[in-house]
Parts: C-alpha cells; structure tokens; sequence
C-alpha cells in the first residue's frame, strides 16, 4: 500500500543516514549481511535488497576480497555494478552509443538457462573514452518483463541497464563470469573502428536476483590495450 515504508527501505534507509553522516567512513567495509540481518532483525535477503538500493544509489559498492577482477588501465573494476559505474569509481569518464534496443528470440539462451519464455531485451552499446575512442562494445539480454516491453521506444531508465532493472523489480544479487579472448568479426570491427580480426577479451556474465531469478546475459567485448584480468588467491 502506498505510504508503507517495505523492511529493505527502512534498513537501506538507515544505513544510508550513517552513511551520509559520516557514521560509517567513506571506504570502510559494511558488516556482513548475517551480522545487518541480526541487527534490523530481517532476513538476509531483505539485507540484500537494501544493499541493492545502497548500491543504485552510489552510496556502496560491493565486491569481494579475493578473485578474479578486471582491470582498466591497471585499476581494479567491480563490473557487477556496471562498467559506467565501475570506471567512474577509478575517475574515467565514458560515454555510451546506442546500436540497438529490441525485442528478440533466443530460444539458445532460454535453453541454456532454462527459461519458460525465450523472449529477451537485446541492448548493444558502445562505449567510448571522452576523446571519442571506442574501447567495449557491450551487449546485454535482459527478460521481456512486460513492464520492461516497451524499452526500445522508451530507452533505458537514467541511460542505465541496472537502474532499468531494478526499477522492474529485479535487484541483480549474484554472478557467473567467463573471459576469454578473440578476434572480432566483420560487424564488430567496424562498430569499435578496428581492423576486422583483431584480438578483444570477451567476458560473458549472467546475473541473477537473490531469488535465483534470471536478470542479465551479458557480453562485452574489451580493449586489450586497456582491460586486463587480474586473479587474487588466498592461501
């Protein structure tokens, strides 16, 4: 009902106060979920949720200690919250082209991830550096939500996929991510401004919603010059 405040707002409410009032120091790592749940007396996926708010609104960002990381420029980059996001935490600035946002089939993913509906949001972008260099061409699928149907005329909300998502009711909670390299082809080259056949790392990400709910497929194709892996281990 309208004017009752859900369990996650109140939590992401207070924590943002702390936050903003410099109760919790900028760069200071957050309790564990299990210790906010005990405090606020919620579950961990309420926790979750509040984080998710947190996080969309620039207040947080959450990443884990040790794994694998993507690196711009030799700076570490948490792209589960966007590569937009994530470069402009290390003070680069990019802008987004638009290829194309539209209404698709794939019946291979659905397959793959066993999805009801093969029906998916097909958004592809291209990201440059502020002197107009292309350095990512970026594609996404995200669920054909109804709510999410009328994208290619309306476009995304604050020109961002995960502010869209969330908006909709899916709060992106957990990843699986693969890098590999390889050469672009024809039709990429020629969106990135690069010899067809030249080498890109390809990273390829499904999220999730601490439901389990499918929320994104995406694949992006990086910059060797400026994206690299880098790998932590803990012994």
């Amino acid at each position: 009902m309208p004017g009752i405040e859900l369990k996650h707002e109140r939590v992401a409410a207070v924590l943002a106060r702390e936050i903003r009032s410099g109760l919790v120091r900028r760069g200071a790592r957050l309790p564990a979920e299990v210790e906010l749940a005990r405090r606020f007396s919620v579950s961990r996926n309420t926790v979750r949720a509040a984080l998710a708010v947190l996080t969309d609104d620039g207040l947080i960002a959450t990443r884990t200690g040790k794994g694998s990381f993507v690196l711009f420029d030799g700076r570490p980059l948490d792209g589960r919250l966007g590569w937009t996001h994530a470069l402009s935490e290390q003070g680069v600035e990019t802008r987004m082209r638009t290829v194309k946002i539209a209404l698709e089939r794939d019946p291979g993913l659905a397959g793959r991830l066993g999805l009801d509906d093969p029906d998916v949001i097909v958004i592809e972008r291209v990201r440059q550096l502020s002197d107009g260099v292309p350095i990512s061409l970026e594609r996404s699928r995200i669920p054909a939500l109804e709510s999410l149907r009328d994208l290619p005329g309306r476009g995304l909300d604050n020109g961002s996929i995960s502010t869209t998502l969330s908006r909709a009711g899916l709060h992106l909670d957990h990843c699986e991510q693969r890098l590999r390299g390889r050469p672009l082809n024809h039709a990429e080259a020629a969106l990135l401004g690069r010899p067809e056949g030249t080498w890109f790392l390809h990273t390829e990400r499904t999220s999730w919603t601490a439901a389990d709910t499918f929320a994104e497929q995406a694949d992006c194709l990086l910059d060797p010059e400026h994206f690299e892996l880098s790998l932590s281990y803990g012994f």
